[in-house]
């Protein structure tokens, strides 16, 4: 069931316009590029406090100078004299004080998982790609809005990291990695690192007031992956897309599968699918690490949200997963 047997079939869509003729098989620089173009409607959730040091766009629980007003209060030796509200002043007959919220800096950080494992999918797109163009518009959209962009590029025997900048180039620097971890001609035949060590780096280089935007199949959680979400929930706003294909959430149709692992070998095994115990215990196998997944980053206080590769990933960044199987048509028009 490669993704090129679903080419010809595949959904066509004004918004689908950046997929080239190579489709689903890797992300190309070109096409993350041109979705910059699709980010209107798109915006990126606020986090819950935003701790950063940096002044920027983003209210803190800080109050000092800023441009939303916050409240009154008795004047105290060391407040900004401009800060004085006369009005209230001499109402009051006692010298009082304006008070603001401060702004701060939001550093926005994508951690794409581009190991060997995503690259697989039976529908329009290999996992490793739609988690790559998703990764690639949030970054569009949190350049839009002025965040400091950075992120963490795993893929098979090595990573990429790179810190937050309000910077056009950086952004550029996370495509280019995004596009090279897709590439065939590049793919590291080695399974990379274990997810909760990458975790675990992402982890401390993630400052508080941060929001992390995670894209992963998460087909290696365990106990040690969960507790690395859930101590980054404690001090960053964060949310875990579960990217997956629809082969793995439900068992193919009754019948009998050869599988092997490409390149022309012979068979490894047969899927005999057309056993009911078969088919639930295949099932339950995605279900259960769904669910694992969804316990985590509920302790940690993460988001949580699933990506397919049949789904649009600008609908689901926006929270409105937009589901095209067996031939549907997606929506025409950009998302909004």
């Amino acid at each position: 069931m490669a993704v090129a047997e679903a080419r010809a079939a595949r959904p066509a869509g004004p918004h689908l316009a950046w997929w080239g003729e190579d489709t689903g098989l890797a992300a190309s620089l070109k096409e993350l590029v041109a979705l910059e173009g699709w980010t209107a409607g798109l915006t990126l959730p606020p986090v819950r406090q935003v701790l950063s040091r940096q002044a920027g766009a983003y209210r803190s629980p800080f109050r000092g100078r800023g441009m939303e007003f916050a409240e009154v209060r008795a004047y105290v030796p060391g407040d900004d004299v401009r800060s004085i509200d006369w009005k209230v002043t001499a109402r009051r007959g006692r010298t009082h004080t304006k008070l603001f919220h401060e702004e701060r800096d939001r550093p926005v950080l994508l951690f794409a998982d581009l190991r060997p494992q995503m690259q697989f999918g039976s529908r329009l797109a290999f996992k490793s790609v739609v988690a790559a163009r998703a990764a690639a518009l949030a970054g569009w959209v949190a350049l839009k809005q002025g965040d400091r962009i950075g992120g963490l590029v795993v893929a098979g025997g090595a990573h990429r990291e790179l810190p937050p900048q309000r910077d056009r180039r950086q952004l550029m620097r996370l495509l280019h990695a995004l596009s090279d971890a897709t590439a065939p001609a590049g793919a590291d035949s080695q399974d990379g690192e274990p997810l909760h060590r990458s975790l675990r780096r992402l982890r401390r280089v993630t400052r508080p007031g941060s929001l992390v935007l995670l894209f992963s199949d998460f087909h290696d959680l365990d106990a040690a992956a969960a507790d690395e979400l859930m101590r980054l929930g404690r001090h960053a706003e964060g949310m875990a897309f579960l990217v997956h294909d629809p082969l793995e959430a439900a068992a193919p149709r009754p019948g009998r599968y050869r599988v092997t692992e490409g390149g022309g070998g012979g068979a490894l095994a047969v899927l005999r699918a057309d056993d009911a115990r078969w088919r639930r215990a295949y099932e339950g196998l995605f279900a259960a690490r769904r669910q694992a997944l969804a316990e985590a980053c509920r302790k940690g206080g993460l988001a949580f949200r699933e990506l397919s590769t049949v789904d649009d990933p600008a609908q689901a960044l926006a929270g409105r997963p937009y589901r095209a199987i067996a031939g549907e048509t997606l929506p025409g028009g950009a998302p909004s």
